[in-house]
């Protein structure tokens, strides 16, 4: 099993390329299920999770053709065509492996009128039970069981427009309702649905497809349903939380970055805290600048919260960030209940925080110090090499198939820029 061997204390100095959003590109390429006509998608990364659901979508029939990258486009270009669906049913063996699988759900049952899918799997960061999910396709007339261990969803007669308000935001609820409601008959209104700039980016595309979708980025979405939909180019926005994890890696190491193709406007509320941390961020014409301001990092307390809030796919990276912060810093997360797992390894490598239910005391440190340590979690992981790259000493990091689930060639831009790092095959 791969390692990566990390030897600290080297501030990053560079351009960092940022990616696609993988988690944009997974409800992109589920919504090709929604016509018989082809969708191309660019700028997407070459990530684990985009692989497994290739694999999904070529199990359902699809097809899906890594096809030339052409002029104004980025990234991995994937062309992928659903004319030949011919099963409903999106297996165990797959969906386990990443909770994004449930994303084809809506789609399968929206233009077959019925799916099977697997309860999914995933990282180990909370229960999230799909309820919203199913609720939601319930109040458009789906009919819903759950039978050894899998979803199955029925609605013979096609789905309604219905109004339908989320009880708890949810990313992944709304993204399965709005790709529903695009084939539903009548007209949808979902409430308190998230606002993330991956619902945005879903909505572009569906309006691209010849879906009538309003008021993504609100905390309403209207969407009157067509009979059928078309094929559309489409590319990925650039992945803020590999942008925000790249401006604490240059704060950490009291490094100097330029993000090419980051976005502020995805980014404002994580900005403003490192700014109050004493990090200097400012837009540039292709993206973002990120340095230290003026000495030590200042301990800074931190909420996790729905967008615009700060995002809990950052909040491990904060904390390895605020261990090497000057004084205390609290930090709250208020949207998964068992997302310290990477606390145990911080301890391992001299960080000094203590957890109280959902907050966590961060109380900062003149050094860390290089240790064998274990990822638990894509953002886990991450956080472990930020602090690797301060430590002083050697880090290596375990289970790293983690961090390959939502990271492209993360090595290979930290050493472009300075890092002394590298991963070890077995």
């Amino acid at each position: 099993m791969d390692r990566i061997l990390i030897r600290g204390g080297r501030p990053l100095f560079g351009d960092i390329d940022i990616s696609g959003s993988k988690n944009a590109a997974l409800p992109l390429m589920a919504a090709a299920i929604l016509t018989s006509e082809t969708l191309r998608l660019s700028n997407l990364p070459r990530l684990a999770d985009i692989a497994s659901m290739r694999r999904l979508l070529e199990t359902l029939g699809a097809e899906v053709v890594e096809v030339p990258v052409e002029d104004g486009e980025k990234g991995m270009v994937l062309e992928i065509q659903a004319s030949g669906v011919k099963s409903i049913r999106a297996p165990y063996d797959l969906v386990r492996k990443m909770r994004a699988s449930v994303l084809v759900l809506g789609p399968l049952l929206a233009r077959f009128g019925q799916a099977e899918v697997s309860l999914p799997g995933g990282c180990a960061i909370g229960t999230r039970p799909v309820d919203l999910h199913l609720k939601a396709l319930e109040a458009m007339g789906a009919q819903i069981t759950i039978e050894a261990g899998y979803i199955r969803a029925e609605a013979p007669e096609g789905l309604t427009g219905a109004d339908f308000a989320f009880p708890l935001v949810s990313v992944g609820a709304t993204e399965n309702a709005m790709m529903a409601a695009a084939l539903a008959a009548g007209e949808s209104r979902l409430v308190n649905v998230a606002r993330e700039p991956e619902i945005s980016d879903l909505a572009h595309c569906l309006v691209a497809m010849g879906a009538q979708v309003e008021g993504a980025g609100s905390d309403t979405i209207r969407i009157r349903g067509v009979g059928s939909l078309h094929g559309a180019r489409h590319a990925v926005i650039p992945d803020r939380i590999e942008a925000g994890t790249f401006l604490m890696a240059a704060a950490i190491t009291d490094g100097d970055l330029r993000l090419r193709g980051a976005e502020m406007a995805h980014l404002e509320r994580p900005i403003e805290l490192l700014r109050r941390a004493g990090t200097t961020v400012e837009e540039t014409n292709n993206g973002l600048h990120v340095k230290r301001t003026n000495g030590p990092l200042v301990g800074t307390d931190v909420m996790t919260e729905a967008f615009p809030g700060f995002a809990t796919d950052l909040q491990a990276q904060f904390m390895a960030l605020m261990t090497t912060a000057t004084g205390a810093s609290m930090i709250t997360e208020t949207i998964f209940e068992n997302r310290f797992m990477h606390v145990p390894e911080l301890h391992r490598m001299g960080a000094n925080i203590t957890v109280h239910g959902a907050s966590a005391l961060v109380r900062g440190q003149q050094k860390l110090t290089g240790a064998e340590v274990m990822a638990t979690d894509l953002r886990a992981s991450v956080s472990l090499v930020l602090a690797g790259l301060a430590a002083e000493g050697e880090t290596v990091l375990n289970r790293v198939y983690h961090l390959d689930r939502g990271y492209e060639r993360i090595e290979a831009k930290l050493a472009a820029c300075g890092a002394e790092i590298e991963r070890l095959t077995a």
